[in-house]
């Protein structure tokens, strides 16, 4: 069965309530949903996924370290990832925060490692974004992320 492995990082746990909503869009989609803090995250694990959706609280427009690291950790398997399917979401102090920048900053590191992201023509174009506690609009937007993703990763594995 196709896999989705969802990393995040949280201090106030806003990012992980989004992260949680991701992984049931994922497991509603009828595809396997792992949920993993980046700490407890092993780089080596990303190449067993067929998906990989990061999320991450904003620091100064930015993903957090903890999740920058693991990509970083990841350059040693470069290339290995390509043809799979990726996303991101994020969560930011203050409207204007940089919520989006992080967002897209995070797409543009699993773009790197040739990976597949959908973007969507309705709502989060990039992916969910939350300013504060998640909203139902913006948890609803996670959980439509998974289901995007898994969705994808079915129709690339036939």
């Amino acid at each position: 069965m196709a896999r989705v492995l969802v990393v995040y990082h949280t201090r106030a746990g806003n990012t992980r309530k989004m992260a949680e909503r991701v992984v049931v869009g994922v497991v509603g989609a009828h595809v396997d949903g792992d949920l993993k803090s980046a700490s407890q995250a092993n780089v080596d694990e990303l190449k067993d996924y067929d998906g990989i959706i990061l999320g991450s609280p904003t620091y100064y427009g930015h993903p957090a370290a903890e999740l920058k690291q693991l990509i970083d950790a990841s350059v040693r398997f470069h290339g290995q990832l390509a043809g799979k399917v990726g996303g991101a979401f994020a969560s930011g102090g203050v409207l204007g925060g940089g919520a989006e920048t992080t967002v897209r900053a995070l797409i543009d590191m699993l773009l790197i490692h040739g990976m597949i992201v959908q973007g969507t023509a309705r709502g989060a174009h990039y992916g969910p974004i939350s300013i504060g506690a998640p909203t139902e609009k913006s948890l609803m937007e996670c959980e439509e992320l998974g289901a995007r993703v898994a969705e994808l990763v079915k129709k690339l594995a036939k």
